[in-house]
């Protein structure tokens, strides 16, 4: 026998039931759909390194991860269930997907040796950027910037373009965007804007 506890401990029929059981689900659901959708992202990820990256299969599980990083965000923000958990669970997920995307094409590139001194740069500066707004901060915080989201959609596309455009100009182009990101990151840093 169940009561509505808020109704002066009146009995619930059988409909009642039924409406605050949903009620619940679609609370929990609201609330943790954000993450749900995130770590899928790692699930879907790990695959990715058995499959050939010529197949039907790689491509529809690398585009699956690429939309659960676009939507994971929107879907928190418009649930209100932003949480740091969801914030770090969203930078592992990244880092597992960049980390298995990573893995399956760079044995089928060729990048001249001064790009990968550009690429090393650009990770000792994002590096830098990093550990100055730990020291502000005191938390790890990855700075979203139209210009570090345009760097990560470039670098997302880079998989699916490795077939009809030269690696060389692609990456070259990668690296345009995220050189101007990291200085941008630096500029925000010195002005202490709250992007950060």
């Amino acid at each position: 026998m169940e009561y509505d506890y808020k109704n002066g401990g009146a009995e619930l029929d059988d409909k009642q039931i039924y409406r605050l059981e949903k009620l619940d689900k679609f609370k929990f659901m609201k609330r943790y759909i954000a993450n749900i959708i995130t770590g899928s992202r790692v699930v879907f990820s790990l695959p990715l390194l058995f499959i050939p990256i010529s197949s039907v299969w790689f491509y529809i599980l690398y585009l699956f991860c690429g939309l659960t990083d676009m939507i994971d965000g929107t879907i928190a923000r418009k649930a209100g269930a932003v949480s740091k958990f969801g914030a770090r669970l969203d930078t592992v997920a990244d880092f597992v997907f960049m980390f298995v995307g990573w893995g399956k094409i760079s044995p089928l590139m060729y990048i001249p040796v001064w790009l990968w001194v550009w690429i090393i740069i650009i990770a000792l500066i994002k590096i830098f950027n990093i550990a100055l707004v730990f020291i502000y901060k005191k938390k790890l915080i990855s700075i979203h910037s139209v210009l570090n989201k345009t760097t990560g959609l470039a670098l997302f596309l880079l998989p699916l373009s490795i077939t009809f455009v030269e690696t060389a100009y692609s990456v070259t182009t990668i690296c345009v965007f995220a050189t101007i990101a990291v200085m941008q990151e630096v500029y925000f840093i010195a002005k202490g804007k709250e992007v950060l």
